[in-house]
C-alpha cells in the first residue's frame, strides 16, 4: 500500500521518482484481498503487486529506504551498512524530518538524509515487539477496518515525507538546473 500510495504523492507533487517495494519474507505473494480493496477505493491498483524479498542490491541503488517498522530499518543495516544514514521508519522520518525542516533547494537528498540520520537515536531502533512512536503496525491478517486505517496513515505520513523531502521550491530549483 505504502508503494503506491507514494508513488500518487511523488506524481502529484511533479517528483520524478522510481518507487519499489520490498520486505523480509520470501516474495512472490500477491497483495491481500483487503489491501487490493482498500487502495482500489483510493483510485489505485494492486492487482499485479507481488511481494519481493529485500536484497543488498535493492539497497545499494535506492536513495532512501523507508521502512515500516524498526525491524526493517535494521535488517537494511545489516545487508548494506552504508544504507543506514538512508534508512528510516516511516514515523521516524516524518519525525526528523519535522524538526529539522524542508530539505533547503540547495541541498542534495543525501545530505539532507544524512543530516537526519545523525539526529536519530540509534538506540531508539532497538526493542521488540510494536512501538507507537516509530512502527507502523501491519494490518496482514486483521480486517478491513485496520486497513483503511493503515492506509489513511500511510497516505498522511507519506504526504509529509513528500512536502519535507520534495518541497516546492527544491523542486523548481532541481527542475531548472
Amino acid at each position: 500500500m505504502a508503494e503506491v500510495l507514494l508513488r500518487r504523492r511523488l506524481a502529484a507533487a511533479g517528483v520524478d521518482a522510481r518507487v519499489s517495494s520490498a520486505g523480509l519474507y520470501e516474495g512472490g505473494q500477491p497483495a491481500t484481498d483487503h489491501g487490493v480493496t482498500t487502495m482500489a477505493e483510493r483510485g489505485l491498483d494492486l492487482t499485479a503487486h507481488r511481494s519481493r524479498q529485500v536484497d543488498d542490491t535493492m539497497l545499494a541503488h535506492a536513495d532512501l529506504v523507508i521502512g515500516m517498522a524498526r525491524e526493517h530499518v535494521r535488517e537494511a543495516a545489516v545487508l548494506a551498512p552504508d544504507a543506514l544514514a538512508r534508512t528510516f521508519t516511516l514515523k521516524e522520518l516524518v519525525r526528523l524530518a519535522g524538526a529539522d525542516g524542508p530539505r533547503p533547494h540547495d541541498e542534495a537528498l543525501a545530505v539532507w538524509l544524512a543530516r537526519l540520520a545523525q539526529a536519530r537515536s540509534r538506540e531508539a531502533l532497538v526493542g521488540l515487539g510494536h512501538d507507537e512512536e516509530l512502527d507502523v503496525e501491519d494490518p496482514v491478517g486483521r480486517g478491513r477496518r485496520d486497513y483503511e486505517i493503515t492506509a489513511d496513515l500511510l497516505d498522511e505520513l507519506l504526504a509529509k515525507v513528500v512536502e519535507l523531502a520534495f518541497p516546492a521550491d527544491a523542486r523548481r530549483q532541481e527542475r531548472s538546473a
